[in-house]
């Protein structure tokens, strides 16, 4: 976790994380014979509300903590910042249990926070995969299995080596699972109103459940990392998109229209909210650890 905190500071990492974002757009997006703009307006701001608001309360509902919602919508989208100049959107998890740990939150009970809306998040992700009728992928299915085995023997491990790690708060109850479904089914929608956004725009429809289908079976790529754009879930975004029928060429240019406008509320909400932060650490006389090569 150092090593993730460390490179959250590196300007080495800044700067290649953006050059490959901003890359892979200005490489493919030339290549399409038709572009709209329009359509990507409309796919952005529901996918935009439903990141970064329905996601931040799906997390505070999931969080046992007296933390305002104000703080959970900054420090969501500070984390999805720094996710997106990560591998693997590694950054934001760390981010976001570092947030919680500043407000005197146990380790324990701050990575038990964290996990538990991702594990939500996924529920509801699989949900939807399965309302549109998309057979998951067996490997998929497996790598589900292999890390809730290695989850499993992880805790068990700790628990009998550094007790003091684990949560020392109770469990998300069913009241609290249930909202947190309902708000992540939400966000499923907006991630459907972006690709479809983003397929017209390349002159291409699909029907949202179909492009969700995709989407979901391409998250089995997710657990090798990679950078914004370029990593092998959205490769495996494109081929899924083409074995609906969608060109390839449209394929891969929605998949980098997509990546590149997550940029644009990242860099608004939370690229602001860390200059905030930063600004009112300086003013109150605590030092800020410079940024490293």
């Amino acid at each position: 976790m150092e090593r993730l905190r460390a490179a959250l500071r590196s300007r080495t990492l800044l700067v290649v994380g953006v050059a490959v974002s901003i890359a892979v757009p200005a490489f493919t997006l030339p290549r399409l014979p038709h572009l709209t703009l329009w359509p990507l307006l409309l796919g952005l701001l529901p996918w935009v509300v439903g990141k970064y608001l329905l996601c931040p309360l799906r997390w505070r509902v999931l969080t046992d903590a007296d933390l305002s919602r104000r703080w959970h919508l900054r420090a969501y989208a500070e984390s999805e910042l720094l996710g997106l100049l990560t591998p693997g959107h590694a950054g934001a998890d760390v981010w976001r249990v570092t947030r919680l740990r500043r407000t005197g939150m146990a380790t324990g009970d701050a990575v038990l926070s964290v996990g538990a809306d991702r594990l939500v998040g996924a529920l509801g992700l699989a949900v939807f995969v399965a309302f549109a009728g998309t057979a998951l992928p067996t490997s998929m299915l497996l790598v589900a299995l292999a890390v809730g085995v290695v989850a499993t023997l992880g805790a068990l491990v700790v628990h009998r080596l550094r007790p003091s790690l684990l949560p020392r708060r109770a469990l998300p109850r069913p009241r609290q699972l249930a909202q947190g479904l309902v708000l992540s089914a939400g966000y499923q929608l907006s991630i459907a109103a972006l690709l479809v956004g983003s397929l017209a725009a390349t002159g291409h429809s699909l029907s949202p459940l179909a492009v969700l289908g995709a989407f979901g079976a391409s998250q089995v790529a997710g657990v090798l990392p990679g950078p914004q754009g370029a990593s092998p879930r959205d490769g495996a975004l494109v081929v899924a998109l083409a074995a609906l029928g969608v060109p390839w060429e449209a394929a891969a240019g929605a998949v980098a229209i997509k990546a590149a406008l997550a940029w644009l509320p990242a860099l608004a909400l939370g690229g602001v909210s860390l200059l905030l932060a930063r600004r009112a650490l300086r003013a109150s006389g605590v030092a800020v650890v410079p940024a490293t090569s």
